[in-house]
């Protein structure tokens, strides 16, 4: 099967975070199984571009990858040369995968899919949140909604979610939805310790007495202040706040710290870790915590899971139902934070249990390999009920 992804941007290894790691993730190992996987993305790369050719195949970890430069309108990823490959090549392929929403990518390969009869995907991972919407270009966004994105929604084969919270809080904009589907997130091995030598901060920060530990952006919705404002009610306990800043808010975070008087408790790392340094962290912590407010999946639960360290979510974390599936760990509202953390620590032979119950179910549940199975069902289905003829729309 031929399949296109089209993405806005697509650099695994830098600042953009969970989704574009996941669609990588779902990319490898489509063409792992045998699949011509090709990705049309922008060289955008916050106000620089990034480093690599344009308007030609990159081939990275099995997937042809083309980027094409956006020179105006870059806060929409606006490209004529991705429209210009779009309109010379859509009609060959036989599924198109859209990931993301209220932006131009999305819209221009939706339209031409659409006109030739290519079915096509919609993963919105995470940017339809009516609370997200209200917070952040509130009038900008409602618009594109009723101009474009309801009749992109409406002509999709099929809208993808990762999580069922995800789907409801879609539900609340009470547009009119194709057949959808609930497929979540895979994670990578941990695999063995390969030997890297961790960084100089990273050994200080976990040098000492247990932790607890947040790893993710840094950004308001991670809930990072319900995890700080948790500190004052549980003395004797360190935590780590790790993660890439997003729009200065390591000063926010720091405010919140000094407020809540926790300062000699509470250390962060502002700035994005991987490789040896992220695995490390994971081993080390007593508990991984994500507090967010708003949380489509949630990559960096199912990596602690894989690594073996029990999880805290709050409930409006989409990963919440795989933690509470796989019994490793708690979910918990965020008024009743501090008295269920206490409550895990105090069984030290609990918390074992479960690091190891989420190990498992991770490696029965969600590798990549599984993940893309389940996704090419879904295409098999989408492909027997779509149009069969390819042409124009009329």
């Amino acid at each position: 099967m031929k399949i296109l992804h089209v993405v806005p941007t697509y650099l695994p290894a830098t600042r953009y975070g969970g989704p574009v790691y996941s669609v990588h993730g779902l990319c490898r190992a489509l063409a792992a199984a045998g699949h011509d996987v090709h990705v049309y993305t922008t060289n955008v790369d916050g106000d620089r571009d990034s480093d690599v050719p344009v308007a030609e195949p990159v081939l990275l970890e099995g997937v042809k990858v083309w980027y094409f430069r956006s020179t105006h309108v870059r806060r929409l990823y606006w490209s004529p040369a991705m429209w210009r490959q779009l309109r010379a090549s859509v009609a060959s392929f036989d599924i198109v995968h859209l990931h993301s929403v209220f932006l131009w990518p999305t819209w221009a390969a939706a339209a031409l899919a659409y006109r030739h009869r290519v079915p096509y995907v919609l993963s919105p991972r995470g940017m339809l949140v009516k609370d997200l919407v209200r917070r952040k270009s509130r009038w900008l966004k409602t618009a594109w909604i009723r101009l474009i994105e309801a009749r992109t929604i409406r002509r999709a084969a099929l809208l993808h979610f990762t999580a069922s919270i995800e789907r409801q809080e879609f539900e609340k904009f009470g547009l009119p939805a194709p057949r959808c589907c609930l497929v979540p997130n895979g994670v990578d091995s941990p695999g063995d310790d390969d030997g890297g030598v961790l960084s100089g901060d990273i050994r200080v920060a976990m040098a000492g007495e247990p932790y607890l530990l947040f790893l993710g952006r840094l950004n308001w919705k991670k809930g990072i202040d319900r995890l700080v404002n948790t500190m004052s009610s549980l003395p004797g306990q360190r935590l780590l706040i790790v993660g890439n800043d997003e729009e200065a808010y390591e000063h926010t975070i720091r405010d919140l710290v000094r407020n809540a008087g926790v300062e000699g408790r509470v250390l962060l790392l502002p700035r994005l870790v991987g490789g040896a340094d992220k695995r490390a962290l994971y081993a080390g912590a007593r508990l991984f915590i994500l507090p967010s407010y708003s949380e489509n999946f949630g990559n960096t639960v199912v990596e602690a899971m894989a690594a073996g360290c029990p999880v805290v979510v709050t409930p409006e974390v989409g990963a919440a139902d795989l933690v509470e599936a796989a019994k490793c760990g708690a979910v918990l509202p965020a008024d009743n934070l501090a008295a269920g953390i206490r409550l895990l620590l105090g069984d030290t032979d609990r918390l074992a249990a479960m690091g190891l119950a989420g190990r498992d179910w991770v490696e029965q549940n969600l590798s990549w390999s599984s993940i893309a199975a389940s996704m090419l069902e879904q295409y098999a289905r989408m492909r027997s009920t779509a149009c069969p003829a390819k042409g124009s729309a009329g």
